[in-house]
């Protein structure tokens, strides 16, 4: 009966949104150890020569897998009751596994997943019956935060410096395993706490690289990640970092919708844009960093986000969650070679913050109904939380209007993501406005591309300053300028000083409009000029520069500075995959040569139900 959960879960995704009662999140997660006792079934019976949807899980060069297979089937092991006839056969099974897996590639994040295996085992006394002795002294050696830190400078070797908090995570856990003392975790914290203070400046919110302004869902999430590794560990959670994880739960909770989807700016999306947001509010309501109130309805959108994973995301004809097929597109990162670690790590995820809510005192709570009327009547219409100022700004604003989140994001994506879609400053919404993982600078969705006669491909994404709000009617206009565009093709933006813009967006009931006005410094030869939206709607009809739907959440698309557009279906194209969907219609807007001597505005508007 269990395992007939998910196909029954599967079926109510016919049901109109919200006719049935969303279950308790506890409810929803149980789903998630029939999806695990199917892998772990697989995995001993296929061992090393597993594959999943044409995939040999081994041979997926994937560095974290090995600690994501002791994570996900440790939760197993840890569900069962001590008294279940199946836990010894699974306890040898599981240390058949370690035994598989000890000489494979295990590297930061795999390394983290495993110990964190291993301490919880150790926790509910079956460590010794599930990792044999010798097989344990050989993981107490490869299990080290010095494999990716050099000493005794502890400086990060050739990783991101939010690893610093992988690093720490894993001393930690070695301490209490009883593999080392407190020095090395110590230090860890410090240079953890330098960099989180000097990347996130005076709003809080760490920019994932040395500088460049690149914040996405990972900026927001950090600081509860930081907080579950005290929790974790059993370090006191220090008022400062409460304070860091009360702005993230800000931002998490004016980004909230009803329907349980997530983040929809930067990459890796797909249900981490999800269970992001189920990391921050678990967080946030087990340190008590939430009013009572709030508590209640973080916990029905929690509660929501797992329903819906298990409802969308959750393919039960693969016995896996799906981010590849159905017209769903995600980054390389997360490609279908990775498919096992995947379905490990998230349903660890969903496990692991479903614990935080129980112990916040919510466990088999059953969600508020109103959780729609009650993000429209207390979170802001309009917000802008800023994550950077000086020399360029970087925010994130967020508009809610008709049961939509716009969530405009004002970065700039950095090396190799700058001109990636994700990551453009655009009003990303569900089902409205998308970034297309790993798009590249063949679509530079809603911006207008110029190609010079040079050759030379420039758009306006990364430079940004002056970001300024002001109201206007019955919503608010934010402006910003860019001294230089950005030049395409080198994996670091490029400033090319040969043209600059002003940007104004304005955000109105049902409206949203933006108003390019580019400045040559000189006379210029432009080959072209385009702007492409790929759009969700469909049956689209063409006036002028002006194309109507009659399907979807955009009603119109409305384009002046461009001398013709066009309107075509996708035809299923890779090129127009949101992670959880295909996008429809793709509309082409263009000029041809010109010479450029006076300012170009250049305008449009999307109208929207």
């Amino acid at each position: 009966m269990r395992h007939a959960l998910p196909l029954l879960a599967a079926s109510l995704l016919a049901l109109p949104a919200f006719a049935q009662v969303t279950p308790p999140l506890q409810r929803s997660v149980e789903q998630a150890y029939p999806q695990l006792e199917y892998l772990f079934q697989k995995l001993s019976k296929e061992k090393a020569g597993m594959t999943m949807e044409g995939r040999e899980s081994f041979k997926a060069k994937d560095k974290f897998l090995p600690g994501k297979v002791a994570t996900g089937l440790a939760d197993v092991l840890l569900h069962l009751p001590k008294d279940d006839p199946r836990l010894p056969g699974m306890l040898r099974e599981y240390a058949d596994i370690a035994d598989l897996t000890i000489g494979m590639d295990n590297e930061s994040w795999g390394i983290y997943y495993y110990i964190g295996a291993l301490h919880r085992l150790k926790q509910a006394g079956l460590l010794e019956r599930a990792v044999r002795p010798q097989t344990l002294e050989a993981l107490r050696k490869k299990l080290d935060w010095r494999s990716f830190v050099r000493t005794p400078s502890y400086e990060l070797i050739s990783l991101p410096t939010n690893y610093y908090g992988v690093a720490f995570s894993i001393a930690r856990l070695r301490m209490l395993m009883g593999w080392e003392d407190t020095a090395g975790s110590e230090v860890l914290l410090d240079k953890m706490m330098k960099h989180y203070a000097a990347y996130s400046g005076e709003f809080g919110f760490s920019d994932e690289t040395d500088g460049q302004g690149r914040f996405d869902r990972y900026s927001i999430l950090l600081a509860a990640e930081i907080c579950e590794r005290f929790i974790e560990t059993g370090l006191e959670v220090t008022p400062e970092l409460k304070a860091l994880l009360r702005k993230s739960a800000d931002v998490a909770l004016n980004s909230a919708t009803a329907d349980g989807s997530g983040f929809t700016m930067g990459r890796s999306l797909g249900p981490y844009g999800e269970t992001a947001m189920l990391e921050i509010l678990s967080t946030a309501a087990y340190l008590g960093v939430l009013t009572p109130e709030e508590k209640e309805y973080a916990y029905a959108y929690s509660s929501r986000i797992a329903e819906r994973y298990m409802k969308f995301w959750y393919n039960p004809e693969i016995h896996s969650v799906d981010m590849w097929n159905g017209g769903r597109r995600t980054d390389t990162y997360r490609g279908k070679h990775r498919i096992l670690g995947e379905n490990f790590s998230l349903l660890h995820q969903l496990i692991a913050t479903n614990e935080m809510w129980n112990k916040a005192g919510m466990k088999d709570v059953v969600p508020r109904k109103d959780l729609a009327a009650w993000l429209e009547r207390t979170r802001p219409k309009f917000s802008l939380t800023r994550f950077a100022r000086g020399e360029y700004d970087r925010a994130l604003a967020i508009w809610r209007d008709k049961g939509h989140v716009f969530s405009l994001s004002i970065i700039n994506g950095g090396q190799s993501q700058h001109d990636n879609s994700p990551y453009f400053p655009l009003p990303f919404a569900h089902n409205v406005i998308s970034g297309v993982a790993d798009s590249g600078p063949q679509n530079t969705q809603l911006l207008p591309k110029f190609t010079l006669a040079d050759g030379s491909e420039l758009i306006a994404t990364a430079w940004m300053k002056d970001i300024q709000v002001t109201p206007r009617g019955a919503g608010q206009v934010l402006t910003y300028r860019q001294d230089a565009l950005s030049k395409l093709g080198k994996n670091l933006p490029i400033k090319d000083a040969r043209i600059r813009v002003e940007t104004e967006y304005s955000l109105q009931p049902g409206a949203i409009t933006r108003t390019d006005r580019y400045i040559p410094t000189a006379p210029l030869s432009v080959s072209t000029l385009s702007l492409d939206f790929p759009s969700f709607s469909s049956g689209a009809t063409v006036e002028g520069n002006t194309v109507r739907f009659k399907e979807g959440a955009v009603q119109a698309f409305e384009v002046s500075g461009l001398s013709s557009c066009t309107a075509q279906p996708t035809g299923g194209s890779e090129l127009y995959r949101a992670p959880y969907g295909a996008m429809n219609t793709i509309v082409r807007c263009s000029s041809g040569a010109f010479s450029m001597r006076e300012p170009l505005v250049v305008r449009w508007t999307i109208r929207y139900q």
